[in-house]
């Protein structure tokens, strides 16, 4: 898998533009994340993407909830 460690909780400071703090603020209400989650859901996959550029979003995504333990269930026609 490609995942990055977990360092814990630690907590630092990192100053973003006005215009990507809102853009965080509106995506974590769609996703129902935190706007720290969120941000940090972003750079994790950004790194991720860029150390592997030869797999997709998708494919980073599906690595990391694999690597979580998450099991997908067969889509069924008409139920997706």
């Amino acid at each position: 898998m490609y995942s990055i460690p977990s360092q814990g909780t630690s907590m630092g400071i990192v100053n973003i533009d006005d215009a990507l703090h809102d853009q965080l603020r509106r995506a974590c209400t769609f996703s129902h994340r935190s706007i720290n989650a969120q941000a940090n859901f972003w750079i994790k996959v950004g790194m991720l993407c860029e150390m592997h550029p030869e797999l997709s979003f998708q494919a980073i995504v599906a690595n990391e909830l694999r690597a979580a333990g998450v099991q997908p269930q067969p889509v069924r026609p008409g139920h997706a």
